[in-house]
C-alpha cells in the first residue's frame, strides 16, 4: 500500500490508490491530493494547477516512486524559494507506488506547521 510520511510533523498517510483522487486541487494522487484529503494542511495558492509554489516539497525519500519531473512543473520549480535539487511541487508530483517521505519547507507551512 502506497504512502507518504510528511515532516516536520512525522504524519504517516498510508492511502488506497483505488480511492484516489481524495479532494479536487492538484493532480489526482498527487501529494497535495493526499495531504489535503487526510487533514495535512498544505499551502496552495493557485488551487493546484502548477501556476504557483506554495506547494513546493523536498523529497527525502522514494523520489523514484513519483511520476516524472515535467517540463512545465521544472519551469515552475525554478522560481521557488529554497529549491533543491529533490524539490518538487506537492500538487504536480503522483505517488506511484512505494513510500514516499517529504519535508514541507518552513517557508512555505502555514501556521499549523510552526511548532
Amino acid at each position: 500500500m502506497p504512502k507518504v510520511t510528511f515532516m516536520p510533523s512525522g504524519k504517516v498517510i498510508e492511502f488506497d490508490a483505488g480511492k484516489i483522487p481524495f479532494q479536487e486541487d492538484g493532480l489526482p494522487g498527487s501529494i497535495l491530493d493526499i495531504a489535503l484529503g487526510h487533514g495535512v494542511p498544505m499551502e496552495h495558492a493557485c488551487g493546484g494547477h502548477c501556476a504557483c509554489t506554495t506547494c513546493h516539497v523536498i523529497v527525502h525519500e522514494g523520489m523514484g516512486n513519483l511520476s516524472v519531473l515535467s517540463g512545465e512543473e521544472a519551469d515552475r520549480l525554478d522560481q521557488a524559494v529554497g529549491v533543491t535539487l529533490h524539490s518538487r511541487l506537492a500538487c504536480q508530483a503522483v505517488v506511484q507506488s512505494g513510500a514516499v517521505v517529504v519535508e514541507i519547507p518552513r517557508h512555505t507551512r502555514n501556521e499549523s506547521f510552526l511548532n
